[in-house]
């Protein structure tokens, strides 16, 4: 009984409810009839459509000195039935006056439309005339014709992020001045602003080059020889370098059209610049940021007199009366009521047919005017953070972010333990990251620290430069300190740990200039030190020679480790040098350098635009040469991305930025078509970061399986043994091997033509078939007994001189074959390899240790353990079953630690003297 009344109370009305909602939300959708400018009749148009062109957020374009307060501004051009549509709410303290409207549209720097309005004209009552008592509530529509719109090009209604803004001004009869001015952004429902799905793209790649990396850091046993693998996966701290600089482009204190703060927009995330609206609310009393949100205007006393100007357009001369300062006289409590009535906008009505839900809201406290796009601040209005709360929501950021990957390794830590125990990972499995997590926990922090150095250092700058709020400001002194004498504290310790034990050493050297051709045809010369020359290279004549020096550090212990096989600095600041050359593991000293240059021109030269570009501009010049020139990354992908394609990205945006400068004076349109240009070269960066993130996760993805023998995949099986080879040479700081110049092939004289090639065959497998003997079981115990056990039966063993048993004429007669009948071996199955292979490796455990990296951790089994020939299944592929044809065992890299690899060393010097003594006594 207590069910069916539930049922029939709450279950039964709400599916009701639900089964209502699309019927009545149709019924409620209006259609009207109307024609375009085209020409074209247009039937069924929803009076909610979206319009050709519709306004944003607005602002008082009077510096908060308008006499109104505005909730609500929205314009709309409805291309479909050539109709403009106007909407302004809010309330005034004027006592009672008459006023005119003048809307007007700008689009890149030029008047499209502009019309003058008497509010008593078109029935808007609420304005006719402006009194305190009554609330504003102006809603109309105007039906114009194709010479009203001429000005507006066709293409702003398609091209993203229209470069424009509406405007409507107030002026008063009585006084012919100007009492109000409200601009609202202009929009086409296009923009390249687009982070709910770009940054979330972009987020998903950098999630998976973070774990690609820190599973080559974290996979292996051997400390170089993790190292080496970790250097060929894609830097973290490349990625977040390229979306900062593209993001940090916008810094520059240009007047940018629309579309690059847009594009931009996609990049904050990585800046730290998230926009939450909750974070900006938070802080916007500690930075000094205040004001009422809900609305726009002041509806002060101040008298704003414009004595000519748009007056004259509207009433053709200018007057100033004694009028005025009775007009500005406050109301009294009922003015108060009408202002807290209309204190913030309505919320959008479903019901309501004529109601909307592209309008825009009134900026935030601390933003600029909408449609200026001007320097940082112009970019963060693009986020909706203040320019005054940059750096602290920023900071608030990182510290998330640091608590973040704390808890991320914590919980990594214990799951791994966790599935140790219920054995669903082997014991081994991770198990140097599981011993040494909190090792890795810490620099993972530092590392996260070093990637947010230069975000964080142009942000405290350029807090410093702008003289906030007293508070962010000690703030922002305080983190730039720690941030630059911390960072860069740990940086000079780095490098003097490895510096003190030697000399830095000055001899004299020349810089050849060797002759090349470009594309093999157009000539120029190439200058090379003859340091690096190798001396098959010397033979060649150069064009000419300069003379030079070279600087290079001289260690004192000539027998010390390198600086990527010594264990006890990679453990330590591998967090630095472990991606770099053998030959430039210092260059993180050069990074932080650069990028904390980088820093004080973006955040610090705000103030003249012209010094802050064309230093940068220089600066990355400078960068591109000399970074080009140092080559420091070991890994080919982290080459291509960091040394060239981001550093001529920069070369190219700033360059293309100084157009932008308003001394030039540049049309609106050049600029807007120069900013396409900026965005095009920006995206091909990030195509092709992304393009690489993914051959760098197949990178990491093989060097997670080089304790394998085979790879998953057989495609990639060969690649694989490039990529491990490649990788071996680059650890040596061996240079690329150069491709070949192709010559011409010149017939002899004397040579014989080749001719054609006859008909033949080829043996790939030979198979033997069973025996009559193969059934005899003593023939088949004689067989499978191990040598070693026969010469063990028979006396020769370690530690045993030659017996008398132990003669060639004594081991044969155990045989029940003839003196001169050679014995064959019985088919092979994979139990008898499995079988002789484990008798192998109890004989002598070192041959199954395989070669890495042409390191003394790791070597190469040897052929006699396995008795693979290439084309011929291994012992591996006969356990897990038969193999496709046509593999390749790859040289195998399986890791042991510094330890074992010098027990083993010392086992195999005793086993082959112990084996070379045995074949002296025989």
């Amino acid at each position: 009984m207590l069910v069916h009344r539930l049922f029939r109370t709450l279950i039964l009305p709400a599916l009701s409810a639900f089964a209502i909602i699309p019927t009545s939300r149709a019924e409620k959708t209006q259609y009207i009839t109307g024609t375009g400018l085209d020409g074209v009749v247009n039937r069924q148009l929803a009076l909610d459509r979206t319009p050709a062109l519709y306004t944003g957020d607005f602002g008082d374009c009077l510096g908060g000195q308008s006499l109104l307060n505005v909730t609500k501004f929205d314009a709309a051009f409805y291309y479909d039935n050539s109709t403009i549509l106007f909407h302004l709410d809010g309330t005034t303290n004027i006592r009672n006056e008459s006023v005119m409207l003048y809307i007007s549209v700008e689009a890149y720097g030029e008047g499209r439309f502009s019309m003058t309005v008497d509010p008593c004209n078109v029935n808007i009552y609420s304005m006719c005339p402006l009194s305190a008592t009554l609330p504003i509530e102006a809603f109309t529509m105007f039906q114009i014709g194709p010479q009203q719109v001429s000005g507006i090009p066709q293409i702003a209604y398609e091209v993203p992020d229209l470069d424009g803004f509406a405007r409507i001004q107030i002026f008063a009869n009585s006084s012919q001045t100007e009492i109000g001015c409200f601009q609202a952004v202009m929009n086409n429902g296009h923009s390249f602003s687009q982070p709910e799905w770009i940054s979330t793209v972009l987020g998903v790649f950098t999630i998976v080059t973070i774990i690609a990396s820190f599973a080559t850091a974290a996979y292996g046993v051997s400390i170089p020889h993790m190292r080496t693998h970790y250097a060929h996966s894609l830097s973290v701290l490349v990625i977040f370098e390229i979306f900062q600089s593209i993001f940090y482009s916008g810094a520059l204190s240009l007047p940018w059209p629309k579309l690059l703060p847009a594009w931009w927009s996609n990049f904050a995330w990585s800046a730290g610049l998230g926009p939450s609206a909750h974070i900006i609310r938070s802080v916007n009393s500690f930075v000094g940021v205040s004001g009422n949100a809900s609305q726009v205007g002041e509806a002060g006393s101040t008298i704003i007199n414009n004595q000519g100007g748009l007056s004259q357009l509207i009433y053709g001369h200018s007057l100033v009366t004694d009028l005025v300062r009775g007009i500005y006289e406050r109301r009294a409590e009922s003015a108060k009521d009408v202002v807290n009535t209309l204190a913030k906008r309505r919320p959008y009505d479903p019901d309501d047919p004529y109601d909307y839900t592209w309008n825009g809201d009134p900026v935030q406290p601390g933003m600029p005017l909408p449609g200026d796009w001007t320097g940082f601040s112009g970019e963060l209005s693009m986020l909706s953070i203040p320019s005054p709360n940059a750096f602290t929501v920023a900071l608030i950021w990182l510290l998330i972010i640091l608590g973040l990957v704390v808890f991320i390794l914590v919980i990594f830590k214990y799951s791994l333990e966790g599935l140790v125990k219920l054995r669903w990972i082997k014991q081994d499995r991770l198990e140097y990251f599981r011993s040494h997590w909190t090792g890795y926990l810490r620099l993972s922090l530092l590392r996260t620290l070093f990637i947010a150095f230069f975000s964080l250092t142009t942000l405290a700058i350029f807090q410093l430069v702008t003289h906030g709020s007293a508070g962010p400001t000690v703030v922002a002194a305080v983190v730039l300190a720690i941030f630059v004498v911390g960072i860069g504290s740990l940086v000079t310790h780095a490098l003097h740990c490895r510096l003190r034990s030697g000399v830095f050493s000055v001899d004299p050297d020349r810089i050849l200039l060797r002759r090349d051709k470009l594309m093999g045809f157009f000539p120029y010369v190439t200058p090379i030190r003859l340091s690096r020359l190798k001396e098959e290279e010397l033979g060649e004549k150069p064009a000419g020679s300069l003379p030079f020096v070279r600087w290079h550090f001289v260690d004192h212990d000539a027998n010390r480790k390198n600086v990527h096989q010594d264990e006890p600095y990679v453990k330590r600041f591998g967090w630095l040098s472990a991606r770099y050359r053998l030959s430039r593991w210092w260059f993180f000293a050069c990074w932080l350098a650069y990028q904390f240059i980088r820093a004080c021109f973006l955040g610090g030269a705000s103030g003249s635009p012209l010094v802050q570009v064309f230093g940068l501009f220089v600066l990355d010049i400078l960068g591109l040469v000399i970074i080009a020139a140092l080559d420091p990354y070991e890994g080919q992908r982290n080459t291509a991305l960091a040394v060239w394609l981001l550093a001529l990205t920069r070369v190219a945006t700033t360059g293309l930025s100084i157009a932008f400068l308003p001394s030039f004076n540049l049309g609106r349109i050049v600029v807007t078509v120069i900013g396409v240009a900026i965005i095009i070269i920006q995206c091909l960066l990030t195509i092709a970061l992304m393009i690489l993130t993914v051959l760098g996760g197949i990178s990491s993805w093989m060097s997670l399986s080089r304790n394998q023998e085979y790879f998953t995949s057989q495609r990639l099986e060969g690649v694989r043994i490039q990529y491990f080879e490649h990788v071996a040479r680059r650890a040596a700081d061996d240079p690329l091997p150069s491709k070949p110049r192709s010559e011409p092939e010149t017939q002899s004289p004397d040579k014989f033509p080749e001719l054609a090639r006859e008909p033949y065959f080829t043996v790939t497998s030979v198979r033997r078939t069973p025996k009559i003997e193969d059934e005899d079981d003593d023939y088949l115990a004689e067989m499978n007994q191990h040598p070693m056990q026969g010469a063990a039966a028979l006396g020769v063993g370690p530690g045993r001189g030659r017996s008398h048993t132990a003669s060639v004429s004594s081991r044969s007669s155990v045989s029940s074959l003839p003196r001169a009948a050679r014995v064959h071996r019985a088919s092979w199955s994979s139990r008898d390899f499995s079988q002789w292979q484990a008798d192998q490796q109890r004989l002598d455990p070192s041959l199954v240790r395989r070669m890495s990296g042409g390191t003394n951790h790791v070597r190469a089994n040897s052929i006699k353990t396995t008795g693979t020939l290439r084309g011929q299944a291994s012992v591996g592929s006969l356990r897990s079953g038969t193999r496709a044809s046509g593999s390749r065992p790859v040289t195998s890299t399986k890791e042991v630690t510094e330890e074992e690899s010098e027990l083993d060393q010392v086992n195999e010097t005793g086993q082959e003297t112990e084996k070379s003594c045995l074949e002296d006594s025989q």
